[in-house]
């Protein structure tokens, strides 16, 4: 049973006495050092915070500057493109322009070497009158007879 110098309390008499010492505590400024500590650790964490803003500003600037090569360089690359659209267009038009001169080359090629063929047709034909000129010669010359041309 209950000791005579023990208090029986009940939940009412708890509810009271916590709300006293919770309004007991309201009332009381912190302590010194909690404050300093507190202070600190809001500064210290706002420096953090402006250390990764700063770090992703860092990363959007980089960024940026990234997409301003990378826009010049393809502005360059379509320029060239351009430039060389244009000569390939050029030269097409020369080629076309010399089509009928590439033909003709090519009926003189055709030419050449059918007078070619011609050339060593005759060439062929004189060796043998040569050689038929030759005997005939030949001949006359070990039978006495001279022949008149």
């Amino acid at each position: 049973m209950a000791d005579k110098n023990q208090e029986v309390i009940s939940g009412e008499d708890i509810s009271q006495k916590s709300g006293d010492t919770v309004q007991m505590k309201q009332n009381e400024p912190p302590p010194q050092d909690v404050v300093e500590l507190c202070r600190e650790t809001f500064k210290k964490t706002a420096e953090y915070l402006k250390g990764e803003l700063e770090g992703t500003v860092e990363d959007y600037k980089l960024l940026e500057t990234m997409n301003k090569v990378t826009v010049s360089k393809y502005s360059e690359m379509k320029h060239a493109a351009q430039d060389i659209g244009a000569s390939l267009q050029t030269l097409n038009e020369k080629y076309t322009n010399l089509q009928p001169f590439l033909d003709q080359i090519d009926q003189i090629e055709d030419s050449v070497s059918s007078l070619e063929q011609a050339a060593y047709k005759l060439d062929a034909y004189s060796k043998r009158l040569e050689a038929k000129f030759k005997s005939g010669e030949e001949e006359e010359f070990f039978t006495g007879s001279q022949t008149r041309y």
